[in-house]
Parts: C-alpha cells; structure tokens; sequence
C-alpha cells in the first residue's frame, strides 16, 4: 500500500483501564453497597496483586492449577471470563456475584481512557491515508469503546483474538490484520506495550515500535512519534 499501515495494540498503547480501586467503587456503588475506606483500598491492592482486572496489572503469581486457562486466556470468550474471574476470586468480597461484576465492568467503555495523544496520532494517521488496524489479545468485543470516545472512525480493521482463535505473538494475526487492511507487511509499522505479545510482528517483516505501559496523566505524549516512523515505512 502507498501509504503504508499502521496496526496498533489496545490495553497500554491506545486505551488505558481505569484503577482497580475505581473500578471496585464503581461496581459496589451500583450495588448500593459501601465498605469503609481502608478496607475498600486493601481489597483493591489484593485484587491488583493477584492481576484479576483485565487491562491492569499482571499476576504477581499465577496458581499452578490456572497456569493454562492464563496462558491461552486470549483465544476465546469462555477462557478469558474464566481467567480472569478464578484470579479475582482468589480475592474475598462482599458478594460473590461481585467477581462477575468486576469482569462485566471492565468490558464498560466508560472503565476506559484513551492516552492523551491517542486521537491526535490516529486522526493524523487518517488524513495522510495511512490504514490503521487495532491487533489486540482480548476476550471481548472493543469497538465499543472506541465508538463511545470517538475514535472509531479513524480504525480500518479489528483484529482480535477471540474472534480468531490465535493470540499474539502467533504471526497469523498480525498477517491477518494485514490483510485485511490490504498491506504489505514490510509496509507496516505495528506499535505496543508488550515486547514479546506485540513484537511478535517482526516474523512477517513489519517494523515495531513499543510504547511504556503506564497511566494515561503519566505518558502524555508517547504515541506521537509514531507518525514520523509511519513516514519513514512508507517512504
């Protein structure tokens, strides 16, 4: 293609997931139940410890008896909800529904913030007529929240796991997104937070450019050089 492609992550790259501690408020908030502070922050930090909120942190320590549903948590739908609820029930709650509901409001494209230069970098991208694919190991449908913050304009094609059956690193889906963005992949730039997930894309032979997975205050301006690097691979 002309002018090139660019195929970007999603959780840490474009969008970042609200705090464990703002999404534990928020679930017990429409439930009408309260717990005193302290207690609501130990049981947020527990729940961040053992990596139960998709999109946040990472395990500290994956049970021997998880280790696979985790390891392939990203093929399907059923795998990803079983993860990642088993993790969170790791941690006791108020109500035991409360594990599902944790899950259910991460899907909220409300739980989600773009990075400040998100829309910037894309709608730059979409006036130089540079194709922008989203490759992303996920369990659930993410249009949405590109819908809801406005960004789902600028999006050519969505390649997620889950509808796939591949996860990243597998090259098949960045060849995927490829093709369905019409690209070559040695046209192709693909950017992410995660060296091995996302450096998977090298194999085809696209460039690669990682971004530091951090708050969205904390990294104002992380995606911008992207657009220099998206001219260089057309060029």
């Amino acid at each position: 293609m002309a002018n090139g492609s660019v195929l970007f992550d999603f959780s840490g790259t474009l969008f970042r997931i609200e705090s464990t501690g703002t999404c534990l408020r928020t679930v017990l908030g429409e439930r009408g139940l309260v717990l005193p502070e302290r207690e609501l922050l130990r049981t947020a930090e527990a729940l961040e410890t053992a990596g139960a909120l998709p999109g946040g942190a990472a395990p500290a320590l994956v049970p021997e008896d998880l280790q696979e549903v985790w390891r392939t948590r990203d093929v399907s739908a059923e795998l990803h909800r079983s993860a990642y609820t088993a993790l969170s029930r790791r941690v006791e709650l108020p109500s035991p529904d409360l594990h599902d509901a944790l899950y259910d409001r991460h899907m909220a494209p409300a739980a989600w913030e773009p990075y400040p230069d998100a829309a910037e970098v894309l709608a730059t991208l979409h006036g130089r007529g540079v194709a922008v694919g989203v490759v992303s190991n996920i369990g659930w449908d993410l249009r949405p929240v590109f819908r809801h913050h406005g960004l789902d304009a600028y999006v050519d094609a969505y390649v997620l796991s889950y509808e796939h059956g591949v996860q990243k690193p597998d090259p098949r889906l960045f060849a995927t997104a490829c093709e369905a963005l019409g690209a070559d992949p040695r046209d192709t730039l693909m950017v992410g937070d995660d060296r091995r997930a996302d450096g998977g894309a090298a194999a085809l032979g696209c460039a690669v450019h990682f971004v530091d997975h951090l708050p969205a205050a904390r990294r104002p301006d992380g995606l911008r050089p992207v657009l220099d690097l998206a001219d260089r691979q057309r060029g």
